[in-house]
């Protein structure tokens, strides 16, 4: 069963802030991971792969296999994500990584999964929608050190972690040695971070339950609409941004990644009087756009991007989208042609909840 959690990452600005502070451009980081532009100009989420490929990114641009440890140290309280923010009013150690592991998704489809057994306590970290793909380093390096950033800024003491296991082959051990003051072993079965549980039961001197009181039920409240199911057609839009990229997706993959049959989608779409091909023409449509806003993108590669075998059968949909080519379009404002296309494609659709 797939979680109903969507695969939908705002990229938090405390990363932005990290990148900053490290000296590392976005943009070159965005660039070369091939991500739309209007991630950074809009804000837009990406999914569980384009962010991972940010982070493999950014090890390449910065050229330091230690760059996560040091994006995790960079940052101070004042930008850190809700989930953090609120974990550093916690009561102790365990009630923060408590906390963290409430409202982590509030950022990420991400689970921290944490395991107390006798003396010691593990922490293991998943992505809901990694399909099986290999975590960053860079970025399973910035979630351990931001876990335990957070218990040695909250305590005021430099904790130590019982173990540091790492699922990669040996890259800059004396680096992640010295950061975190014990024997890290590498090539590791998974990512692991092990801690006393004597430290977790340390107090948190910056602990302010009055504090909690305003900003938890905030973050329940947002918790919980984020649970709910999105509107049909903007989960299959979703999944076709996904997998767009040099493929043409049926609606039986998108079914599929939706946890239901093909049968069940078309009885869906057909209750909401949406047609999948629509959908897919007006997902095209707007990462077109988008791509074409990069003027570093050949429109051959914008063609491929957006799942089209040769230039001749974009150049082909284009015209029939904005009664142009993808050059003259590109030579034109931008925001005089892309605005209109959000007001068509964005307007409110009744949700529909779905029974996975």
């Amino acid at each position: 069963m797939r979680s109903i959690v969507p695969d939908r990452i705002r990229i938090p600005h405390a990363l932005w802030q990290g990148f900053k502070r490290v000296e590392i451009s976005r943009a070159d980081v965005v660039r070369l991971a091939q991500i739309p532009m209007n991630v950074l100009r809009d804000d837009d989420p990406v999914s569980t792969m384009q962010f991972f490929a940010i982070w493999r990114a950014l090890a390449d641009v910065s050229g330091d296999p230690a760059i996560g440890l040091k994006i995790a140290v960079s940052l101070d309280d004042a930008v850190l994500p809700p989930s953090f923010l609120a974990a550093y009013y916690a009561r102790d150690f365990r009630d923060a990584l408590q906390r963290v592991a409430r409202f982590k998704r509030l950022c990420a489809p991400e689970d921290v999964l944490i395991e107390e057994q006798k003396e010691r306590c593990d922490i293991t970290l998943t992505w809901t929608h990694a399909d099986g793909e290999v975590t960053p380093p860079a970025l399973i390096d910035a979630s351990m050190a931001s876990l335990l950033e957070l218990g040695r800024r909250g305590t005021g003491t430099r904790i130590v972690p019982v173990a540091v296991e790492l699922a990669r082959p040996e890259a800059a051990r004396a680096a992640h040695e010295r950061y975190y003051g014990c024997q890290v072993r590498l090539g590791a079965r998974k990512n692991r971070l092990a801690l006393s549980r004597e430290d977790l039961e340390k107090p948190f001197a910056s602990h302010n339950a009055e504090l909690l009181e305003i900003l938890v039920p905030a973050l329940d409240k947002r918790f919980e609409q984020q649970a709910q199911t999105a509107s049909l057609a903007e989960q299959i839009k979703w999944v076709l941004r996904r997998r767009l990229t040099g493929g043409r997706p049926d609606i039986g993959s998108v079914a599929s990644e939706l946890a239901m049959s093909e049968r069940s989608l078309q009885r869906k779409l057909a209750e909401e009087g949406l047609a999948f091909q629509d959908l897919l023409s007006q997902t095209r449509h707007e990462l077109a756009l988008e791509y074409l806003s990069d003027s570093s993108m050949e429109i051959a590669e914008v063609a491929y991007m957006v799942g089209y075998e040769d230039q001749n059968s974009f150049f082909r949909a284009f015209r029939q989208w904005e009664d142009r080519t993808p050059s003259a379009w590109r030579a034109k404002p931008r925001l005089a042609s892309a605005r209109p296309l959000r007001k068509r494609i964005g307007a409110s659709r009744p949700a529909v909840r779905l029974n996975r």
